[in-house]
């Protein structure tokens, strides 16, 4: 080979080298930020020190930084800035760059400078009174939440002395929301990022207009600072918590009593006593575990998911079982087993206490952890560093990392951001009806900054002073609340004398209990297809009533009461009852009207009303019209998707709804899933349900299903017709036949079990040639009516009950017996029903007072 070929040769391997140099630094370039943080270079417009990112039409990032020095790791707020660029224009015109959006106009004066309220302005167009220039404040903000509730009696903190003071949230009257991010600490982009420390200089900073949108503006701040992660199945089924040395054989005793007793419970929480020594501990206490595997494997075997309470700030100290492995992970001395001071920011001492302590401890059967950090606020080497924000990022990603099951974690608000991390825990609360009149309050305003899923101690956590036992009323009613709050726990402080085992309370009280925890189960499919939606648009189960209805002062004025799902409205019990019945003030929207569950009673929309509901009873509040998914009563744990659903069909018109169902617990819920669409329609004198054959698949799907439609406040049918085959009238519940319940009014279809692939249609077939008003609280007036007869009857011994009371008060279970004779007991009962108070005062043997005292009883919730 000649030199000018030797020549060519050298240059075409230095050309080889040169181009691997730069095909390396192109993919160094591209791993250093993560695709999904840098903007498509088609939404940002630049000009000298300015960057501006239209992110959505309402959303904009704006950036100043000295020589373009702009950052694009993520923050601990902003996770995503990789959207689908929307149409914006922009224009220089007199030395102002303008950014209009279909919803902002932005403008900015070219070369001035840092942002001020003089170089920089924003428009909302949909509405002239939404202007924003930097330093601008906001005087009607919605509200947040709080990182605690640790010593709050109702709104006033006892341990601070003064009235709670929520966070500003996401959502305000004002229209507009401002993030300033420049100061937030950032993630670097290794393998399991990791918060670093950087100078920066300049203004990193993001503004929202959205007028009384509030829900697009949710869904906005979702894309960017990522979704609400959807929880496990089971998570939403009751918990068993409290502080209390539990043994291995004490438990085992607390769930077969709840087993005996048909008490539904999904999730464990074994509080700190499960370890050794004081507050922090990392090894199981032999004393009441003596066998930790075979207590875990119990549990599984018991479809129960367990949780440990963990405190962690002292560190691993040298009398734990697992210290050696974790001091040599961390390459220690271990010599005069000294304690390794607990530092969360340290990446490998959190690495070497997955490693060596707790993943282990999962493995065997440790489903997820309750965090309870308390102590100081802010990490020791990077002091503005939230233990609390940081502790949720690092257990939650360490268990999306290294499990296949689907991350939950249970702990405290660490701020913005935080949303990621799902479960709440709220702290210790006192024992009062004021601590239950806030909660409801607290817990849906929480979801301003998508923080969906408060957990509260149901019941309160400890007794304000002086107290020796539970107010069962106010057990009672704390645990029906629980029922429609995100998650229902009950929790209290070590003390003796805090029961809340439901069986330490009279029949009373217990059957309201064990009805409500039941009726929570009954409610899983739609709190589940709920729950997809928070994931998927970033609107929480228990949200404030000015998302749906923002134009009305009463949705803001009504705080209390929410909206819980698309079709569902709570205004929950808050204070004792007078004479045994709790009386509510709720306001219910225009545009539809209200099927009142537990008294049977539509009510029309627009319009307040206080209403009076026993112990038994609460204030639900249904769309008319729709449908709403449910369990059977033989669902007593979440792990599957039972075979059997029920379709319950709410009176007052046509509705439809989408059920969402999944594998509950694993990871590829995004695009393993299925969809069963039902509609109700009501034309004339019939009703026909369609359901359609469920779309998608995941794994452990069932592969047939048989559905009971349960047709709310609905009168005796013609026929009944499903596929185009007559079904007949049977007493027995079972399969391809109906029935009624006099009891709640309610027509009940047994489909035959079929592919859950199959569509299947029901028409209804009535003949309503008079009004039978049959939603003016019949099923109210049936169960009302039991109660005083069987009251007479225990009053004088030997009466002889009057005819027209006996007959009256058995028209529910005559309606069952004599379909036939349905219209003329309806109209009979309509009758005499208000002829009853005459027959009471005739019975003069139980005295006027007790006369007067069931009259009363007798005319709650009339006149409406």
């Amino acid at each position: 080979m000649n030199s000018i070929s030797l020549h060519k040769a050298h240059l075409k391997k230095l050309l080889r080298v040169a181009l691997f140099f730069l095909l390396y630094l192109q993919r160094a370039q591209a791993q250093d930020i993560p695709s999904n943080l840098q903007a498509d270079p088609k939404a940002i417009v630049s000009t000298d020190d300015a960057r501006f990112t239209v992110l959505t039409p309402r959303l904009v990032r704006m950036e100043w930084a000295p020589a373009k020095g702009f950052d694009d790791h993520a923050s601990f707020v902003v996770v995503n800035r990789k959207l689908s660029v929307p149409d914006f224009k922009q224009k220089q015109e007199n030395g102002w760059l303008t950014i209009t959006t279909s919803e902002l106009e932005l403008a900015y004066k070219i070369g001035s400078g840092e942002f001020t309220s003089e170089n920089l302005k924003i428009r909302y167009l949909k509405s002239d009174s939404v202007n924003w220039v930097p330093g601008k404040k906001q005087k009607y903000n919605l509200g947040g939440t709080l990182r605690t509730l640790d010593g709050a009696d109702g709104d006033f903190s006892r341990f601070t002395n003064r009235k709670l003071q929520l966070e500003d949230g996401l959502l305000s009257r004002d229209g507009w929301f401002f993030l300033s991010d420049s100061s937030s600490l950032r993630l670097d982009n290794s393998e399991w990022p990791w918060v670093f420390k950087k100078d920066r200089k300049g203004q990193d900073w993001y503004f929202m207009g959205y007028g009384n949108d509030y829900k697009s503006a949710l869904f906005d701040f979702s894309l960017i600072a990522g979704k609400v992660p959807m929880i496990p199945r089971y998570a939403f089924g009751y918990w068993w918590s409290r502080y209390w040395s539990y043994s291995d054989n004490e438990l085992r005793t607390l769930v077969g009593y709840m087993k005996r007793m048909q008490i539904p419970l999904d999730v464990l929480v074994v509080d700190m006593d499960w370890h050794r020594q004081g507050w922090t501990g990392w090894s199981w206490n032999k004393s009441l575990f003596p066998d930790p595997a075979a207590f875990l494997d119990w549990t599984n075997k018991s479809n129960l998911k367990t949780t440990l309470n963990l405190h962690p700030a002292d560190g691993v100290g040298g009398h734990e079982d697992d210290y050696i492995p974790f001091t040599t992970a961390m390459g220690l001395d271990t010599a005069g087993r000294k304690t390794a001071p607990f530092l969360v920011s340290d990446k490998k001492y959190m690495t070497s206490l997955f490693n060596t302590i707790l993943r282990p401890m999962e493995n065997k059967g440790v489903d997820f952890w309750w965090l309870d950090w308390q102590q100081w606020p802010n990490d020791k080497k990077i002091t503005n560093l939230s233990n609390t924000w940081w502790l949720n990022y690092v257990f939650y990603t360490e268990m999306q990392k290294n499990r296949d099951t689907r991350p939950m974690l249970y702990h405290r608000w660490g701020g913005l951001g935080n949303h990621r991390y799902q479960v709440g825990f709220s702290g210790d609360t006192f024992i009062s009806w004021n601590s239950l009149e806030y909660q409801p309050y607290f817990t849906n305003t929480a979801s301003n900054v998508l923080y969906s899923y408060w957990s509260h101690d149901i019941g309160g956590h400890q007794f304000r002073g002086g107290e020796r036992a539970m107010d069962p009323e106010l057990y009672t009613r704390w645990v029906q609340y629980g029922v429609f709050s995100p998650i229902l726990r009950t929790h209290s402080t070590k003390n003796g004398d805090i029961k809340k085992e439901l069986w330490n309370y009279s029949q009373t009280y217990l059957n309201a209990q064990v009805d409500a925890i039941r009726l929570r189960y009954s409610l899983v499919p739609y709190i589940y297809t709920m729950s997809r939606n928070t994931y998927t648009n970033a609107i929480a189960l228990c949200r404030p009533m000015y998302y749906d209805y923002p134009a009305n002062n009463e949705a803001y004025s009504f705080s209390r009461q929410y909206m819980f799902g698309d079709n569902m409205l709570i205004s929950p019990v808050g204070s004792a009852s007078e004479e045994g019945y709790s009386k509510v003030k709720v306001w219910l929207p225009a545009g539809n009207d209200w099927y009142e569950w537990h008294t049977g009673t539509m009510l029309k929309g627009g319009r307040v009303y206080e209403r009076s509901f026993s112990i038994d009873e609460y204030p639900v509040y249904i769309k008319a019209g729709s449908v709403i998914p449910m369990y059977n009563d033989k669902v007593d744990n979440l792990d599957k998707n039972p075979e059997n659903i029920v379709l319950g069909i709410y009176p007052g018109g046509s509705g439809s709804f989408d059920l969402y169902e999944d594998n509950g617990n694993d990871k590829a819920y995004d695009k393993e899933h299925a969809i069963t669409s039902i509609t109700s329609k009501v034309n004339g004198n019939e009703t026909v349900i369609n359901i359609a054959g469920a779309k998608g698949t995941y794994k452990d799907m069932p592969s047939k299903r048989q559905y009971h439609l349960k047709l709310y406040g609905s009168e005796i049918p013609q026929k009944v017709v499903v596929n185009g085959k007559d079904l007949p009238l049977s007493q027995n519940a079972s399969s391809e036949n109906w029935s009624y319940n006099g009891k709640d009014l309610s027509l009940n279809i047994f489909l035959p079990i079929a592919s859950n692939k199959k569509t299947m249609q029901v028409t209804v077939v009535y003949n309503r040639q008079q009004d039978l008003n049959l939603h003016n609280g019949l099923v109210e007036k049936f169960k009302r009516l039991s109660e005083i007869t069987s009251e007479i009857k225990s009053l004088d011994n030997g009466i002889y009950l009057p005819e027209a009371l006996g007959v009256t008060e058995e028209t529910n279970r005559m309606l069952e017996y004599s379909p036939a004779k349905f219209n003329d007991l309806i109209r009979r009962f309509n009758e005499n029903y208000p002829k009853l108070p005459d027959v009471i005062k005739s019975i003069k043997s139980i005295g006027a007072e007790n006369q007067n005292r069931l009259i009363k009883k007798l005319q709650y919730n009339q006149g409406i």
